[in-house]
């Protein structure tokens, strides 16, 4: 006689307590989140169907849908509302992630007491800080309103009830990490709470028209904390950047449902708290009345925004066998690959056999291509002991055959460095309009753009190289 086959409803299953993945079978490590000995048994899930149900909401064509609702209000902070599209719309949930100590909660704590008026008022949910804390703060960063409502709370359900009383327009939470619901097992920051307390927030957000800002942690990778259904359910994100030994700090658009992602606001942190940047470029410049060996300026894009930024080099004899690389605010693999172009494509042998330090000035990072001939240029100024022009700044990419291409944004790179003064660029070919008054020169490779250097003084060119120039 055949054995009865077990029936689904009389089969054991596992679930996971931390983040709950399910599987037929017991494992010591869950593969979802990864956690150690968390795999249970528990009865087998019963088989659901869901019969349509009473409608809502009538389906109306697109073209009746009232677009007013979704009406952006601004935040009080302009470099905020550049980043989220004109402002905050109501019932969006806003994720800020950056790394601890950048200035996120003093940020928000800026903008809500800046939303907060008769009107709309705003609920700052604090859940890593006492509320003494946090008012000393909003002491020292003129953040006091009558409108602005303060809370500790690290429970979910009191910060609903919270909602209850004080009917806010703009919720702030800092953080979503620190805020845990009794009825869902896991520790404040695990998965499984992470994605109940966004869940209830983003519900109750859209229930009630509500806009809500979150504070997110990071990872040590720099990658957002929690699930990553959590950057899918918000509607706006963004990534909050910056060296804390330098005073600009920069949020990027990283998803955003109401507006672009292509748009960055700068601010400076400073004693009496942050502020916002309408024209950050003076930071990362340095004032001189003489140009100096070793220095050169260009301009790079933070998203659509053209900065204008200066790279300096320095070359020394090396004391060791093996020569220096230091690099600072720069890609050290593109620092090498400028080296590698300028001795063998700019006949400049000495550099291998010096230490080389090349850095930015005011902590930007320059990541894009456009700054390799910026940076090529500094490096061949500082190994000449040769000063470039004055008011000269040089954008363009550069190849491993020598060639200097052409970048993006061109013309918005040489309306901003127009603006400031500077009279004379080096660009690849075709550049399009050209600012009235500023002289621009069109290179081919590195050894056009070499020329701006004095020939007599090329110490480093070998002398055939030289008289070809």
């Amino acid at each position: 006689m055949a054995a009865r086959t077990k029936s689904g409803k009389d089969r054991p299953s596992y679930r996971c307590t931390e983040c709950g993945w399910q599987t037929a079978k017991w494992l010591g490590r869950c593969p979802e989140c990864q956690a150690w000995g968390t795999i249970e048994e528990y009865g087998a899930p019963a088989v659901r169907t869901t019969a349509p149900g009473r409608v809502t909401t009538s389906a109306v064509p697109i073209g009746q849908v009232d677009g007013r609702q979704a009406t952006a209000r601004s935040t009080g902070v302009p470099e905020l509302d550049r980043v989220l599209g004109g402002g905050i719309v109501p019932g969006a949930v806003v994720l800020l992630a950056g790394e601890p100590g950048v200035g996120k909660s003093t940020l928000l704590l800026d903008v809500a007491a800046k939303a907060a008026s008769d009107d709309h008022r705003t609920l700052y949910i604090t859940g890593e800080e006492s509320a003494s804390q946090v008012r000393l703060r909003a002491d020292r960063i003129k953040a006091i309103d009558d409108h602005l409502y303060l809370a500790a709370e690290t429970d979910l359900a009191a910060v609903l009830g919270h909602l209850d009383e004080v009917k806010p327009s703009l919720l702030v939470v800092d953080s979503v990490q620190t805020v845990a619901s009794p009825e869902i097992e896991g520790a404040p920051g695990g998965m499984a709470q992470v994605r109940e307390v966004a869940g209830a927030l983003i519900r109750a957000s859209k229930e009630r028209g509500m806009a809500t800002l979150l504070v997110g942690h990071v990872t040590k990778d720099g990658a957002i904390a929690g699930p990553r259904l959590l950057e899918h359910l918000v509607d706006v994100v963004l990534q909050f950047e910056g060296d804390r030994h330098a005073r600009l700090r920069l949020v990027r658009g990283v998803k955003n449902r109401y507006g672009t992602t292509d748009e960055v606001g700068c601010f400076e942190l400073h004693d009496e708290g942050i502020t916002g940047l309408a024209d950050p470029s003076g930071l990362f410049l340095t004032r001189r009345d003489e140009p100096v060996p070793g220095t050169c300026l260009t301009v790079t894009l933070e998203g659509r925004r053209p900065l204008v930024a200066e790279v300096q080099a320095l070359t020394v004899d090396s004391q060791i066998p093996s020569p220096r690389r230091t690099t600072s605010g720069l890609e050290t693999s593109r620092v090498s690959m400028m080296l590698a172009v300028l001795e063998q494509r700019g006949r400049i042998t000495a550099l291998g056999k010096r230490d080389i330090y090349s850095a930015t000035v005011g902590g930007v990072r320059l990541t894009e291509p456009a700054a390799d001939l910026a940076v090529a240029l500094a490096l061949a100024s500082a190994s000449a002991d040769i000063p470039l022009p004055k008011n000269l700044v040089a954008i363009g990419e550069v190849g491993l055959a020598g060639e200097v291409r052409r970048v993006t944004g061109v013309q918005r790179r040489l309306a901003e460095a127009h603006r400031l003064g500077f009279t004379h660029a080096l660009v690849p070919s075709d550049p399009g309009k050209i600012p009235a008054g500023m002289k621009v020169t069109e290179v081919a490779d590195m050894s056009d753009a070499l020329r701006v250097l004095p020939r007599s003084r090329r110490r480093e060119a070998p002398q055939e190289s030289m008289d070809r120039r």
